[in-house]
């Protein structure tokens, strides 16, 4: 079997390229597939995350300005380039099944090239406040592109969602529910004695981590021995302003921006916590990593995310609510049984998320679609 996947690039630390190597390297590993990645825009880097030598990728050098609207003449007049590149590759390949993650212009016209062969497109992020915004906006071309855009996804042979919540924003019926998976299950775990959280993602808004850093502002009143470590990078301006805002509360000797690591695993055994703050997440693997070292998770309750994860291993908190993300943290390091409780039914309830288990999901998907 040969699947192909399609994305925009392979080169940047984020949830997609890391759930798609952890997918690629699994399929080759145990024979189930060839695995093909046909990148836009990898503009001649190496995937940042260890990937099989036997994954085969194919760049079309197509480079568009993601700083614009993909629908700004410069983005568009490379529709064609995308188009017949994308139909070139996609006949030498031959592929058995395509997946895209893709949201450039290929996700427009991908479904109706290659008929015969089965495509899949794989979301992962939330679309709860799309959905909101799509409610309120009363332009009569927003609303057909709204429609142009559902037209699109019902031509896909299925839809690759994470969660059962997310099912409501999509006006097809061809959606399946599958799951992110954990890339690793640690022999050890974490023995919860060290005085340090720990947060991770890309250094921009939508972590909110100037909330988090607010939140740590309080607990530093009553447990400055603790330490906030934040891993991650973003653009420079958004690091300042997050350094800016430790330096105002004054709390450099807890609160530590660390920059990006490629082992985010042994910081996280290394710590006794994980605090997540997102405006908005679908099923963020970073929980799961976390969880198999053993770590309780305090959180906000954003839309449809960690709420689908965290059961009793963990605290969910009102969204936004920094004194209460502060209390729940407070409450966990004061209380020393609660705290290892959380941590092993953290380790042992994010068993069901295992990368055998999810790969089999998509492995039964594609020979379906095959058969069918």
């Amino acid at each position: 079997m040969k699947v192909l996947y399609i994305t925009d690039q392979m080169y940047l630390h984020g949830g997609g390229e890391r759930v798609l190597t952890n997918k690629a390297n699994y399929f080759i590993d145990n024979g189930i597939a060839e695995v093909y990645i046909v990148t836009s825009e990898q503009k001649g880097n190496a995937p940042c995350y260890p990937i099989k030598s036997e994954v085969i990728f194919e760049d079309l050098a197509i480079n568009y300005n993601r700083a614009i609207s993909y629908f700004y003449p410069y983005n568009f007049i490379k529709i064609p380039k995308h188009f017949f590149r994308l139909n070139r590759i996609i006949n030498k390949i031959k592929p058995d099944v395509i997946v895209t993650l893709s949201a450039q212009f290929d996700y427009y016209f991908l479904p109706f090239i290659h008929k015969k062969i089965p495509k899949i497109k794989e979301f992962h992020s939330s679309r709860h406040y799309a959905s909101l915004s799509r409610k309120r906006n009363r332009s009569v071309l927003r609303r057909l592109m709204y429609r142009f855009n559902d037209y699109i996804e019902s031509k896909y042979d299925r839809l690759a969602i994470l969660t059962n919540d997310e099912q409501q924003y999509f006006k097809s019926q061809n959606t399946v529910v599958i799951p992110n998976s954990y890339t690793n299950y640690p022999k050890n775990k974490s023995d919860l004695t060290s005085k340090i959280a720990v947060s991770a993602g890309r250094i921009a808004p939508v972590k909110q981590f100037d909330k988090l850093i607010v939140a740590w502002w309080h607990i530093a009143q009553t447990h400055p021995d603790w330490r906030l470590e934040i891993y991650g990078k973003g653009e420079e301006q958004d690091v300042k302003l997050l350094q800016k805002m430790i330096d105002d509360f004054n709390i450099g000797n807890q609160v530590k921006l660390c920059g990006e690591t490629n082992d985010l695993e042994s910081k996280m055994l290394n710590s006794s916590l994980y605090v997540m703050s997102s405006k908005t997440e679908c099923f963020p693997m970073v929980l799961l990593e976390a969880m198999t070292c053993g770590l309780p998770i305090v959180s906000f309750d954003c839309p449809h995310g960690p709420g689908n994860i965290i059961t009793d291993d963990g605290v969910l908190v009102e969204m936004d609510n920094e004194k209460k993300l502060a209390e729940a943290v407070v409450s966990i390091i004061n209380n020393t049984k609660d705290h290892k409780e959380k941590g092993n039914r953290s380790r042992e309830n994010v068993k069901r998320y295992s990368l055998e288990k999810i790969c089999n999901q998509w492995s039964e998907l594609f020979v379906r679609l095959m058969n069918s």
